[in-house]
């Protein structure tokens, strides 16, 4: 399979994907996956797909999650995270590593934000448990049953 193929099968992962699976480091060093929203979902999210067009790098991921959560105090300890995409049906999944940075920018907080989010942040987009935090990927692992491609995304 060449890389831009596995690029361009990754990016529909990440824009069809139910579930954006994150994986952390707790306190004693083991890692933890959860499901999360999955901003990139251009059906279940499509508000933010201009936003993401705008990224310098096409596989840049945000998440968001409330501050109070673990997942913001392993990143704190340890910004090392990977996240998932997959399509189980086919087997066909890609993760990304690297180290995730917790945004204060205001403005990028408010271009990731719905209104119906105030069930989980009922004081809206200046709640202080609303944290949005981004990966910017240094590596990629692709997997396709039996095939398996490492790349570097935002690279050539």
């Amino acid at each position: 399979m060449e890389l831009e193929e596995v690029k361009d099968i990754s990016l529909e992962l990440i824009e069809t994907s139910k579930a954006a699976y994150l994986t952390t480091i707790d306190s004693e060093g083991y890692p933890i996956t959860r499901a999360m929203f999955n901003l990139r979902n251009k059906e279940q999210f499509p508000e933010f797909s201009d936003f993401f067009a705008e990224q310098e790098n096409e596989f840049m991921i945000f998440i968001s999650t409330n501050t109070s959560s673990s997942k913001v105090e392993h990143i704190k300890k340890n910004p090392k995270i990977s996240v998932y995409f997959c399509d189980p049906e086919e087997f066909k999944g890609v993760m990304f590593g690297g180290e995730a940075e917790i945004i204060v920018d205001p403005k990028i907080k408010k271009n990731i934000w719905l209104d119906w989010w105030t069930r989980y942040y009922p004081d809206g987009l200046e709640d202080p448990d609303y944290t949005l935090f981004k990966l910017h990927p240094k590596n990629a692992r692709f997997y396709y049953k039996l095939t398996q491609v490492h790349f570097v995304p935002g690279e050539e």
